[in-house]
């Protein structure tokens, strides 16, 4: 195991979450890691890495003062409202210490957009709650001095313990049909991907607008029915076919400013091949 980089305490907000755990496990092994949870569990009963923290009830200073981070990584999931006013505690932080941010973003910040594919300084428009939520952290966090923040934008993210693959999974197990969007056009990415990214922003000491996705673009209906091809043997699955509009829409976020080594890229095929490890 390689010694602990000094230099960072690294403090990620929402650790036991899908790509929050997945990232834990990326860095834990190279720096001093922190991680918060929501819902006790055994696993972190006894675990003085891990913090209990409820964005509704309790008070993200406390967090932050018990664990001193130079690096905050925020996965947070929940309550709108509520993670708005953590981001806001946390730009306060950011500008009396010496810490950086890295935002986990996505490409629904694009999503009233749909003739083309989205960039790093192209302007955010969205024509959902969610994507609306993520554009007004964003904004916020843009007007922080801008070493002290990266913000990673991701498109679906995929992996053997991903929550659509478990969904998946439980449709064909349930006979129950399965979501497919035939217009969309999206890019993917796994979680191991990000996690190796989100690594290297570190290391390198990066900031700014990072789109994460594979440097491909896909249909999802063809994706997800390559998906069940890949992880099941079963025959007559059943879709629902959705159409938001009558043509081909963009969701996709690719790179063009900030782009990462060609090791760190990854295609729609190498994701569909992560689903089987």
């Amino acid at each position: 195991m390689k010694a602990f980089d000094s230099k960072h305490r690294i403090l990620i907000l929402g650790a036991s979450g899908f790509i929050g755990n997945a990232i834990y496990k990326e860095l834990c092994a190279y720096f001093k890691t922190f991680g918060t949870y929501c819902i006790p569990k055994k696993a972190y009963a006894g675990n003085h890495h891990f913090f209990q923290y409820n964005i509704e009830e309790d008070d993200v200073y406390k967090i932050l003062e018990a664990t001193k981070p130079t690096i905050i990584i925020s996965c947070l999931r929940g309550d709108f409202r509520a993670q708005t006013i953590v981001h806001q505690h946390i730009s306060e932080y950011l500008l009396e210490q010496n810490c950086k941010l890295i935002f986990l973003s996505s490409a629904n910040v694009f999503d009233a957009y749909s003739k083309y594919p989205s960039y790093e300084l192209d302007k955010t428009l969205s024509d959902s709650i969610y994507g609306h939520f993520k554009i007004k952290i964003e904004n916020m966090l843009l007007r922080l001095p801008k070493k002290k923040v990266a913000i990673v934008r991701l498109p679906m993210v995929l992996g053997s313990q991903s929550p659509r693959l478990k969904e998946i999974k439980q449709h064909l197990q349930d006979k129950t049909a399965i979501e497919i969007f035939p217009n969309i056009i999206m890019n993917v990415t796994t979680d191991s991907k990000v996690t190796q990214q989100i690594h290297y922003i570190i290391n390198r000491n990066k900031y700014g607008i990072f789109h994460l996705g594979s440097t491909d673009l896909v249909h999802h209906d063809e994706y997800i029915k390559d998906i069940i091809t890949q992880i099941s043997t079963k025959n007559g699955v059943a879709y629902k076919h959705v159409y938001t509009t009558n043509e081909d829409r963009y969701l996709a976020v690719l790179p063009k400013f900030n782009k990462l080594p060609k090791h760190l890229e990854v295609t729609s095929t190498e994701v569909l091949e992560d689903l089987l490890k």
